[in-house]
């Protein structure tokens, strides 16, 4: 699973070296899959192309396909790349891509669990503090989640 948070500095083309703890996860768990690597409304998502299959599978499932399902598909399906993992680790992240989350040369990768997050610093700092601030509410309802499946 991916876990935990690390800087890094893409270089001059735009290319991004996965740090060897997520290469390591992308090795043992998928095969050394691609990755594909999408908008979020603040920061870039990758998925192993697994993991993409299922979201692909889900949305597949809805039987009807109203404005707001369209509306969601076109802004993360659309813009969705499959980028391979050179023999460095590295991987291009398109300037399309990079130009939509704000990312210039700095990134921070967060893990979670099934994918990974590729943000700006100045665009995941406001995230953390609000999730500092609101952590109390946050446990609450992560607690909830869980009390519902029980």
């Amino acid at each position: 699973m991916f876990r935990g948070r690390s800087q890094h500095n893409l270089d001059a083309k735009g290319r991004l070296s996965i740090p060897a703890r997520f290469r390591e996860v992308l090795r043992e768990r998928y095969g050394n899959a691609g990755l594909i690597i999408t908008n979020l409304p603040d920061c870039l998502v990758a998925y192993p192309w697994p993991e993409w299959q299922k979201l692909e599978e889900k949305l597949l499932s809805y039987p009807v396909d109203p404005p707001e399902l369209r509306l969601y598909k076109r802004y993360f399906l659309g813009s969705a790349e499959e980028c391979f993992p050179d023999r460095q680790g590295r991987i291009l992240i398109p300037g399309h891509l990079r130009k939509e989350a704000g990312i210039n040369r700095e990134v921070v990768l967060l893990g979670m669990l099934n994918h990974f997050e590729i943000w700006s610093p100045e665009r995941i700092e406001p995230e953390f503090q609000r999730a500092r601030e609101n952590f109390v509410e946050l446990s609450r309802f992560v607690s909830e989640l869980g009390c519902r499946d029980a």
